[in-house]
């Protein structure tokens, strides 16, 4: 066990971590919070009903904490060449791989894996409510000068962050081009998280490999 596993660990043990969004305001937005899972509480940005991502996690020292590995999407799609992006995309939801308005590879792949991290998550007796931090690796399509961060974050809007928090009500979420709609999983929480570009990630034709953190 490396120096700084033993040093988180026994920070659970001593009573709380804070995890911190990569992409957090200065401290003085950071004004409100919210319960998650049991023994998880967010910081949010004041004033904001329907934050994408949390400025800062605290977790209770007796809190169980899950850790997924790095998933990507599930090769689904037998009309696209294989090792191609177009291959991951999610045929459950997309019928033939074929994808409506402005639906992007990327946000078709952050689907597949959301859902697999869902998966993932309750054979162990959790549930993606119970995330309170995600890291996201995301690679550009073929052609494209950069990573697809708007396809990936109407994807994230699908499973995490679609509450209006003052209000109650789910938010509406658009897909691609279209309408917002219901979301695909209703879910307040918001984890801590960062989204980056890679130079490539380890399977031909992932655009999108994601790990959380979960919490009970």
């Amino acid at each position: 066990m490396s120096k700084v596993t033993r040093s988180f660990y026994a920070a659970l043990a001593a009573g709380a971590v804070v995890f911190t969004a990569a992409c957090s305001s200065d401290s003085s937005a950071a004004e409100t919070s919210t319960d998650m899972a049991p023994g998880a509480r967010s910081v949010l940005e004041a004033g904001e009903s329907n934050p994408m991502i949390a400025q800062g996690v605290e977790i209770a020292g007796d809190a169980t904490v899950y850790k997924t590995s790095g998933i990507g999407p599930t090769a689904m799609n037998e009309d696209a060449a294989t090792g191609t992006p177009e291959s991951f995309v999610d045929t459950d939801e997309f019928s033939g791989g074929t994808l409506p308005d402005g639906v992007t590879v990327t946000e078709a792949q952050g689907i597949n894996v959301l859902k697999k991290i869902r998966d993932n998550l309750e054979a162990e007796g959790y549930s993606l409510e119970d995330v309170v931090t995600m890291r996201v690796f995301l690679d550009n399509a073929p052609g494209a000068a950069v990573a697809d961060f708007a396809g990936w974050n109407r994807a994230y809007r699908q499973f995490f962050a679609n509450t209006n928090l003052d209000s109650d009500e789910t938010e509406l979420v658009p897909m691609g081009t279209a309408e917002p709609a219901a979301p695909m999983e209703r879910n307040s929480a918001r984890p801590t998280r960062f989204a980056l570009e890679v130079a490539t990630l380890p399977v031909p034709g992932w655009l999108v490999e994601v790990e959380v953190d979960a919490v009970k």
